[in-house]
């Protein structure tokens, strides 16, 4: 085959814009799906006003749907990836209670959040977990997609009903 390699070096540009999280941090794109944001609604019901932090938050698909469902309640979205942080900000720009934020997850301050939410994958879990237990105020609630952490026995584990058999790793700080 006969490829100008300029379409390498775009191909190369374009799987930097979607999945710059992989290099730097271990964690691959993985998008939550609409059962999980019904199940984490259902998991903080008994928090109208909650401050939801969701780290790396993709393309707004936690957000979007907690934030339309909840509109007394604060959302905020932190995403290192910009084509995801782009489609992210164009997704939720419309909600007044949804920010979005371009950023390391690790220079993000959680002391002001009531939930944190992170789909990431097992390699930083310990890492967040130390952040989650130096930065959030006790009583606080971090749910994680998927991975759990190490060591570390889950408050509570919801089976999301979804074709990924989803799990939710909560743990009350």
């Amino acid at each position: 085959l006969d490829i100008d390699p300029g379409w390498y070096l775009l191909l190369l540009i374009v799987l930097l814009l979607v999945y710059r999280g992989a290099l730097g941090g271990q964690v691959p794109l993985y998008l939550s799906n609409g059962p999980t944001a019904a199940s984490l609604a259902e998991i903080t019901a008994d928090l109208p006003e909650m401050r939801f932090i969701d780290l790396g938050a993709g393309i707004g698909s936690v957000l979007g749907p907690l934030a339309r469902q909840r509109p007394q309640a604060h959302f905020t979205g932190v995403e290192n990836a910009p084509a995801t942080w782009a489609i992210g900000r164009l997704r939720t720009s419309a909600l007044a209670n949804c920010e979005w934020r371009w950023g390391n997850i690790w220079r993000t301050e959680l002391r002001d959040y009531d939930v944190v939410y992170a789909f990431l994958s097992p390699a930083p879990m310990r890492a967040l977990w130390e952040k989650v237990q130096q930065e959030m105020p006790p009583g606080t609630l971090f749910i994680s997609n998927s991975f759990a952490v190490p060591g570390i026995a889950a408050e509570q584990i919801i089976e999301v009903d979804d074709a990924r058999q989803t799990r939710l790793y909560c743990y009350r700080r």
